[in-house]
Formats: C-alpha cells, sequence, structure tokens
C-alpha cells in the first residue's frame, strides 16, 4: 500500500509562523484562488519535500517568507511527516527531517524539528514508504545504465504542472526535461506491473557477464600486445636478420619460436651478407593495408548485423501489438455453430460476408504467429553472429596495433644502424636493443597472467540467453497496455474529445497518445484544440491511475493538476461569468469525470487540484476545501508575515 497526503505545511522566517493546508484523503480536493495567491506553489512544495535534487519553488512570495517546507503522507496505519530547509546562499539543503508519526498527529513545531537525514537516505526511505521494491533494477532505454526506481520515478505519472496539463508535446511530467524521456521508457513497466522481479534479476545478471566479457577481452587484448609475441618482437627479429645476425625466417612464427631466435642472436649471432632484395617494412606496409581492409569489412559487417537486429526487434513490437489487437476481438474462441448467422463479432449487426472476415482476421493472426516464430529463431542467430564478429574485429584492432609497432621500431632502427658504417657496429647496436627486449620480457613472463575467462564468460551469456528467450515481460506489458487504451477511449468518449471514436493507445516509446484513425495514426501533438489536449492528458493520467490503484503498484495515490481551466479561460479572469456556456459544460465534465473516477477507486486514490476558476456548480464547489483570493485576504502565505508590524 502507497500514500496519500493529508497536509502541506510552510514555516515563516519568524519565530512562531506556521500554516498548514489539509486535505481529504481519497476525496476530490479543489483549492481555487486568484493569480498569485500560492496555488501553484503547493505542486512545487511536495516536489521538494519528496527528495527533489533542486529546488522547483518559483521565486516570489513563498521564497520570500517561508524558511521550511513540510509535508504529510498517509497510508492505512501509518503516517509519515517530511520537512525540507529552503536553500541558504542559492545552495540546495542536502539533509531533510523524516519523522514517523501515529496517525493524525498534527505537524509539530518547527523549533521541534531535527533536520539529521541526508537527501539520499531520505530519498530510500519514501521510496520503501511508497512500496518501491529496492532490490529491483530496470534498464534506462537509450543509455547503457540500469536504474534502481525510487519515488522520484513514481512521481512522473502524479504530477502536472501548468505548463504540462495541457501541453500536446508532453504527457508526463518533467517529460520535457533532458534524459526524463529514456528513464520514464525504463521505468513505466516496472511501475505498471509487467517486470517480473526473477526475470529483471537474471537480466541484471545477463547485463553484467556481458560488461565482464567486454573487461575480460580488452584485458587479454592489452596484455596480448605485451606478450614476447607483440610488434616490438617480430620488429627485432627483422633487424637481427637485416644485419646479419639470423638467416631469413620463413614459415609460422610463434611467440616461443621468435624468443628462442632471438636469444639465438644473442648467443650465437655471427655476420652474414645482408640480402639486398628483401625488404621488411615493404612487406609490414602491404600486412597494413591487408588489415585495414579487413577491418573496415568487419566493422560494415557488424553495422549490418546490428540493422537487422533492429528491425527484427521493431518488427516483432509491431506485430505483438498487432496481434495482441486481434486477439482482443475474441475471434479466437467464436462458436463456428453460430457462424451462420453471418454476424460482425464487433457490433454484431448482419453482415453478408461475417465468415470471410473472420476467417480472413484468423489468417492474418496465424500469419502473425508464424513471422513472430521466425523474428525469434533468426534474433539469436543474429547475435551469435554479431558477437562473432566483434571478436574478430577485436583482434583485428591488436593486430593492426602490433603492426604499428613494428613499423615504428623497424623505422627507428633502420635509421639508427643506417648511419653506422661499419657492420659489426650495425650488429652490436641491434643485440644491444634484444638484449634490453629480452630482460623486459623475462620480467613480464614473471608477473602474474591474465586469467582467460573468455569461454566461461560466453556460456554463461548463451545459458541466460536461453533462459530469458521465452520471457513474456513485452506480451504482459502490451496486454496490459492493450486494457489501460480502452479505459482512456470510453474517458475521452466522456469527455466528447475528438478522434474518441478511434481506437486510442498510450504510445509508450513516444510518450504520447495516438489515436488510429483511417487516415492514419494522429499523435496527441497533431490534435487541433487545446481542450482535447487537456482532456486526453487527464484521460491518460486517470487511466493509468486506476491501474495503478487496482493492480497495487507502487504509486503514490495521488495526483496534482495545476489549472485545467486555462484551456477555457485566461488567466487573469476572476470567475465563472468569464466562461461561455459551452466551455462551462465542459470544464464541469472535467471535474465529474475526476469525481466518477475516485467514487470508483472508494476512496483508494486522491486527486488535487488547483484551479483559478471557482464554479458554482456542485460538481465543482462542493470540493474546494481552500479560497484564496484578494477579496478575503486569503493566501498561501498569510499576509500577516508580510506585515511588518507583525513580525
Amino acid at each position: 500500500m502507497t500514500f496519500q497526503i493529508q497536509a502541506v505545511t510552510i514555516y515563516g522566517k519568524q519565530p512562531g509562523q506556521m500554516r498548514t493546508v489539509p486535505f481529504k484523503t481519497g476525496a476530490l480536493n479543489i483549492v481555487t484562488g486568484d493569480s498569485r495567491r500560492g496555488k501553484s506553489a503547493l505542486l512545487t512544495i511536495i516536489d521538494y519535500c519528496l527528495a527533489s535534487s533542486d529546488y522547483p519553488v518559483k521565486a516570489g512570495k513563498v521564497r520570500d517568507y517561508v524558511s521550511t517546507y513540510a509535508v504529510t503522507l498517509t497510508k492505512p496505519g501509518q503516517q509519515l511527516f517530511v520537512a525540507r530547509r529552503a536553500p541558504e546562499d542559492k545552495a540546495v539543503s542536502t539533509v531533510m527531517c523524516v519523522l514517523t508519526q501515529a496517525p493524525g498527529t498534527p505537524p509539530p513545531a518547527l523549533e521541534d524539528l531535527r533536520f539529521t537525514t541526508p537527501g539520499d537516505v531520505a530519498k530510500d526511505l519514501l521510496s520503501s514508504f511508497c512500496g518501491i521494491d529496492s532490490t529491483v533494477r530496470v534498464p534506462a532505454v537509450g543509455k547503457n545504465a540500469l536504474i534502481a526506481p525510487s519515488i522520484r520515478h513514481a512521481l512522473f505519472f502524479c504530477f502536472q504542472a501548468q505548463n504540462e496539463v495541457a501541453n500536446p508535446d508532453v504527457l508526463f511530467h518533467s517529460q520535457g526535461e533532458d534524459w526524463r524521456p529514456n528513464t520514464i521508457r525504463g521505468v513505466l513497466p516496472y511501475f505498471l506491473g509487467a517486470v517480473d522481479r526473477e526475470q529483471a534479476l537474471l537480466q541484471n545478471k545477463l547485463r553484467n557477464l556481458r560488461r565482464d566479457l567486454a573487461d575480460n577481452e580488452a584485458v587479454i587484448a592489452v596484455s596480448a600486445d605485451l606478450t614476447p609475441a607483440s610488434g616490438q618482437a617480430q620488429a627485432l627479429l627483422s633487424e637481427a636478420v637485416e644485419v646479419g645476425l639470423l638467416p631469413p625466417q620463413t614459415g609460422e612464427l610463434t611467440a616461443d619460436l621468435i624468443l628462442r631466435h632471438l636469444r639465438n642472436a644473442m648467443v650465437h649471432g655471427e655476420l652474414r651478407p645482408n640480402l639486398p632484395d628483401t625488404d621488411p617494412l615493404a612487406a609490414l606496409n602491404t600486412r597494413r593495408t591487408e588489415l585495414r581492409r579487413l577491418f573496415s569489412q568487419s566493422r560494415a559487417q557488424i553495422a549490418d548485423l546490428k540493422m537487422a537486429l533492429a528491425e527484427n526487434n521493431e518488427f516483432n513490437d509491431q506485430a505483438i501489438e498487432q496481434r495482441a489487437r486481434l486477439t482482443s476481438l475474441g475471434l479466437l474462441n467464436r462458436d463456428e455453430d453460430a457462424s451462420g448467422h453471418n454476424r460482425c463479432p464487433v457490433c454484431d449487426s448482419t453482415v453478408p460476408s461475417a465468415n470471410d472476415t473472420i476467417a480472413g482476421l484468423t489468417r492474418d493472426l496465424a500469419h502473425l504467429d508464424s513471422d513472430l516464430q521466425a523474428i525469434g529463431s533468426d534474433t539469436p542467430a543474429i547475435r551469435r553472429l554479431l558477437v562473432h564478429h566483434e571478436s574478430r574485429l577485436q583482434e583485428l584492432r591488436s593486430e593492426l596495433a602490433r603492426n604499428q609497432d613494428q613499423i615504428q621500431e623497424l623505422t627507428t632502427a633502420m635509421r639508427t644502424i643506417q648511419q653506422e658504417p661499419d657492420d659489426l657496429r650495425r650488429s652490436a647496436i641491434v643485440q644491444g636493443r634484444i638484449s634490453l627486449y629480452l630482460d623486459t620480457a623475462a620480467q613480464h613472463t614473471a608477473a602474474p597472467r591474465v586469467l582467460d575467462r573468455r569461454e566461461e564468460l560466453r556460456e554463461q551469456i548463451a545459458q541466460l540467453e536461453g533462459q530469458l528467450s521465452g520471457s513474456t515481460q513485452d506480451e504482459r506489458l502490451t496486454s496490459f497496455l492493450s486494457l489501460i487504451n480502452q479505459e482512456i477511449k470510453e474517458k475521452a468518449q466522456a469527455l466528447d474529445l475528438d478522434f474518441a471514436d478511434s481506437p486510442i493507445r498510450l504510445d509508450t516509446i513516444r510518450l504520447t497518445v495516438v489515436a488510429d484513425t483511417l487516415d492514419g495514426p494522429v499523435q496527441l501533438k497533431n490534435m487541433g484544440s487545446a481542450e482535447n489536449h487537456l482532456g486526453y492528458h487527464v484521460s491518460t493520467l486517470l487511466s493509468l491511475h486506476e491501474w495503478f490503484t487496482r493492480h497495487q503498484s507502487p504509486v503514490p495515490r495521488v495526483l496534482l493538476l495545476d489549472q485545467p481551466s486555462q484551456v477555457y479561460f485566461p488567466a487573469e479572469a476572476t470567475g465563472e461569468e468569464d466562461l461561455q456556456t459551452n466551455d462551462r459544460t465542459h470544464l464541469l465534465n472535467i471535474f465529474e469525470t475526476l469525481h466518477r473516477t475516485l467514487q470508483q477507486l472508494d476512496g483508494r486514490m486522491q486527486i488535487i487540484v488547483m484551479e483559478h476558476a471557482d464554479l458554482d456548480d456542485p460538481a465543482f464547489s462542493q470540493h474546494v476545501v481552500e479560497r484564496w483570493r484578494y477579496g478575503n485576504d486569503s493566501a498561501l502565505v498569510p499576509s500577516s508575515w508580510m506585515d511588518p508590524a507583525e513580525s
């Protein structure tokens, strides 16, 4: 069970100044008032107290006269009081006050608060109070990182600020900030309940093994460059042949064989006539050209495989979605004995070719199943080829590095020995370089060798991939979204929104709402009218919270909406007299939809609306808990806090 908000409390900068705004749990709470009375600050205060990393409270009277913010969180049998000081000298406070209280306990006085809980610890405590599993890790889509879901991630689905509630370009809170879309995509399956804990653990283990394999391959590649078979050893062998210390070498030269030849050059080396027709440097350059060609070819093959893998994944996602739509029609279970009635399975009206239609849709479903099976068998093979070519690319990269070492070593040595007119002196110089290298190689051989775990890790990776090949997480997510989409559509129809008669779906990739019309998909940003934007925001968030509530998801049971009426009349308006009859009806319909959803959830969810309008209609007025207007001298920050005579 997760929490709702019982109260917001602010403490002034003068002794004894304290103001509490209470809220009803399990109900619709409307705070209405004039501009600049502190309504929007409620959302930012709650955000700040729930372990925000920055200071979201906007400049103004609240910042000027408030020293400390607090929020009281409640759930059955438990209550948590969280307080946080306002920043001093623009530095956000990193410590908080977190108190466990008996239910119904009022907020304590400022002098009784002790700010000793570090911010990261407070975030963990709040996440635990919210019911979030601290052991779960989910991938951040588009980033090579894992995320531990926290209270901060749950708030994406709980807040709608004034610039978000009817924004056609963003659907969730903070979606417009850097990296937030990837994070939202990563945590949404967890909060919807599509992430199986055991499968999540296996996925995390698989990612760790892949990282260990990459690290082990990199260490081995570096170690291989330093072994006696390095480019320097081969270059010294070429120098020894060049000055006549060794005869020309043929056949495959292993690391041990090169070392033996170099030792022979030191012990038994004697001058032999140079062979003017041999050019080891030209041979190295030719080999380098061939290595570069192979390297480019391997990179191109990897790019093609990655593209094929991405296309497979994209097709698989689309096919699963289409399969879910076909399956949801219930055609697969249709009674064969009733097929002669020629009725539409959707609307039950008489259709001359109903059997043909059903047969065609069934064939489409069978084709989709066949395609999904084919894609499922192709994908592991593509991954294995990708691993093979990436391993080959690493080998080519190491060989290119050794080749470059040989060229540099040989070029330097030839420049040195060619300055010596005496063959004996040239031979002595090369022997000295070989002696230094052999001493270094001996020290390296004595050092601990790198443990080659590549085969072991590859076997473990293959085993885990086999275990996860039958993962149902994607199918579960598709199924859940299909049910949520039905709720969004029903609410859109109740709000009389455009496109509500078309199939409506929540696009978790683009993080928007899409209507699938006969002319193609229409995203929220392409739907005209701010009323549609507001309506689909409300429909989507309410549908998600219904799902969260009914499936015990660890998301706070509270939805905050800041000024939804802005769609219908300008911010400077003062009340319902500024609303046209049609606009007034539509606005009341929004609040009736909010209240109806809460009734269906039987008090298990809370909605707080900060509103400029103040309508004289029971659908609105019976839910008003605060009126902050200049006429009654009421606001979030009492006017007495700003009166010097009262300080």
